[in-house]
């Protein structure tokens, strides 16, 4: 399955547990924009890169009211171990079942180096304060993932 939900679609509601065992679902973001992004593993070079972006420039998100949520099928002692090696700010869901991924399209084939295997597409999500999708992110720049990100939305006037 790939990711077919686009700009303009509802986000689908999703609910799952923070690296805390906190639940977390989309209305806890009713009134508030969302960065939700989808990766693969903790801890792994891409992964990395795409989360401290995020968390070097998490001070410039909130001060534009907007969280920020990553998912992965990792487990929560996974995300602890990521959250502090890395100083993260923001809460990482354990989707261990793939409810969340699947929800989201983000869970499906992918072909590494010719080889067909099941896995996260990594994707990103930026949801309104209404809960509309306004901006899908197929295979972000890890590394210039903020940048990325604030040139669409200053496009879309969203900023």
């Amino acid at each position: 399955m790939a990711v077919t939900l686009k700009e303009g679609d509802k986000a689908p509601h999703f609910e799952g547990l923070d690296q805390d065992g906190k639940t977390v679902q989309l209305s806890d973001f009713k009134g508030k924009n969302l960065i939700l992004y989808f990766y693969p593993k903790d801890n792994t070079p891409g992964c990395t890169k795409e989360a401290c972006n995020l968390r070097d420039n998490y001070e410039y998100w909130l001060n534009k009211d907007y969280a920020v949520v990553g998912v992965s099928p990792d487990t929560a002692v996974s995300h602890q171990k990521f959250i502090s090696k890395y100083d993260l700010p923001f809460p990482l869901l354990a989707d261990t079942e793939k409810s969340i991924l699947e929800a989201y399209g983000t869970w499906g084939e992918k072909n590494m180096y010719g080889n067909i295997k099941m896995g996260v597409l990594r994707t990103t999500f930026v949801i309104d304060t209404e809960g509309t999708i306004v901006k899908v992110f197929k295979r972000p720049k890890n590394d210039a993932h903020t940048e990325q990100i604030t040139t669409a939305l200053e496009k879309l006037g969203k900023l």
